[in-house]
């Protein structure tokens, strides 16, 4: 059974007293990277020895060694990633730790709910390499519109600061109308392989490789990089990059993370102090339990689990099961949510809950309510997991559940 666990919105969790860094050092060092990125002077604030050496710690603790699956991955399929957020402001969905899966649509959840910590959880190692490319580059980049553009290996632009409160299209339309830096951005990739190498991790050339493999596929494609699948035809329907930042919650505000300088700082400020971490690991076997063994030894808890639509593999290869008992185990207070994703193509009908215009599905359940289903009994099957019990999220309808 699940350890509830009361928390509080003000008081800063023991685990970040006990590593001697507060919630108000983190705003701390977001503002003096911020400032002296603007300046050019000094590089970015990074994390205490100690907590560098917990975030190298964490990493090698809970992964495992990983396994193939048939996607890049570099970017989300979801076009639908936010329209959970409205629901997760209004359920109060906030602070804990954030559970998630895949690559960075994970950081539009981090900036709605400003988790204390963050674990990204995936079965293919490539996951960890490529978050280890997104935090190089965060620590990089005081502004949102520095980290598109080295991202992309594109020049920032003369003042970034002056971009700050810029909306979000002319932003990417800097990116869209610059061309890539010589050699394919060599000068950026070069000092995101030298940050890379300051985290301490363990990795040989094949990672390095394989991480400046990804970075150069985002500057050779540009904003149009899709989705790619192996072995399987690609959708028409997979988003790009460009339309995957532009996407909104159900009531029209930017769900990207770069929507905003705001939400780019939130998730800036985790990655500055180390606490958003890869872990490789399936989540049909035992990373999960690694997972919430450290959280109780921390004193923390969940606040949302986002799965993406992990759950029908896991469906599909036996291993729900597993997987059901080790989330129904993590510690969670009476706010912790599951964030999954649904794809009709996929099941074979769309969802009830489904948005004209979207191929995906996302859905929002509470953490209590699954695990009390599978205290139960369990699930029926995939059908039964996505029906059942699942949060409306438009404003107005917030509190129903589906039967």
């Amino acid at each position: 059974m699940g350890c509830i666990v009361q928390t509080s919105s003000v008081e800063e969790p023991s685990e970040l007293r006990r590593a001697g860094f507060s919630l108000a050092a983190l705003a701390v060092a977001a503002a003096l990277g911020a400032t002296a990125g603007a300046a050019g002077a000094s590089p970015p604030v990074v994390a205490a020895k100690g907590e560098r050496q917990s975030f190298v710690e964490r990493v090698t603790r809970l992964s495992d060694s990983g396994a193939f699956f048939d996607t890049d991955n570099l970017i989300s399929n979801e076009s639908s990633y936010g329209h959970v957020l409205g629901a997760l402001e209004r359920l109060e969905v906030h602070g804990g730790v954030y559970l998630g899966v895949g690559p960075d649509q994970n950081f539009a959840y981090i900036a709605r709910i400003r988790p204390t910590l963050a674990f990204i959880v995936d079965i293919r190692r490539d996951n960890l390499l490529q978050h280890l490319l997104f935090k190089a580059l965060f620590e990089l980049s005081p502004t949102r519109v520095e980290y598109l553009v080295a991202l992309y290996g594109r020049a920032p632009p003369a003042d970034p600061s002056s971009w700050e409160s810029r909306p979000l299209g002319e932003v990417t339309g800097f990116v869209d109308q610059s061309r890539p830096l010589d050699d394919h951005g060599a000068g950026v990739r070069r000092r995101v392989g030298g940050r890379i190498s300051s985290f301490g991790l363990a990795l040989d050339d094949s990672d390095r490789a394989t991480i400046d493999r990804f970075h150069r596929t985002f500057i050779d494609s540009g904003l149009s990089l899709r989705f790619q699948t192996f072995g399987r035809p690609p959708r028409s329907f997979y988003p790009t990059h460009r339309q995957l930042l532009h996407e909104t919650d159900l009531e029209g505000r930017p769900a990207s993370f770069l929507g905003s300088e705001a939400s780019y700082q939130v998730v800036r400020e985790l990655q500055l102090a180390d606490r958003v971490v890869p872990v490789v690991g399936d989540l049909g076997s035992g990373v999960l339990g690694r997972v919430g063994a450290l959280l109780d030894e921390l004193g923390m808890a969940v606040s949302a689990l986002y799965t993406s639509n992990v759950e029908f593999y896991l469906w599909r290869q036996g291993t729900f099961g597993r997987y059901a008992a080790q989330v129904s185990a993590l510690p969670r207070d009476q706010r912790s949510v599951i964030i999954r994703s649904y794809f009709g193509d996929s099941w074979g009908s769309p969802h009830p809950a489904a948005v004209a215009g979207y191929h995906s599905t996302q859905l929002l359940q509470h953490l209590a309510d699954f695990a009390e289903v599978h205290r139960g009994g369990g699930f029926r099957g995939y059908g039964d997991l996505v029906l059942r019990q699942t949060v409306e999220l438009r404003s107005g309808a917030l509190g129903r559940k589906s039967p």
